[in-house]
């Protein structure tokens, strides 16, 4: 009796080790290290600007869809990492973005 209950707490404990063993390893060498930056994805879509808000530095986009985002084709509106950007931009102009997540939306971080 004594050589089960043994068992069973050796089995208990050994399985939270196996499904830590089996988890992915995280993209920043598994933790997030003090001044250390972690990358952001870079996603890219193709779309038609709608219009611009200088204002409110945002613009809208009817873009296709964002394979990488699994995002369907859309009109939304984003705002952009650089002011700068919005000078590039003109209603009715086509044009391919990058978008990265910042502050938990994505923003346009450069137009070609």
């Amino acid at each position: 009796m004594k050589t089960l209950h043994t068992l069973v707490a050796m089995l208990a404990l050994a399985a939270p080790v196996a499904a830590f063993a089996q988890m992915k390893p995280m993209q920043d060498g598994g933790m997030n290290q003090p001044g250390k930056k972690t990358k952001t994805a870079v996603h890219q879509a193709t779309g038609v600007v709608k219009s611009v808000d200088a204002g409110s530095g945002k613009v809208t986009l009817e873009h296709g869809p964002v394979k990488s985002l699994n995002w369907p084709a859309m009109t939304m509106a984003f705002g952009v990492k650089d002011k700068g950007l919005l000078d590039k931009l003109r209603v009715g102009q086509r044009v391919h973005v990058d978008l990265q997540e910042q502050g938990g939306s994505y923003v346009i971080t450069s137009v070609k």
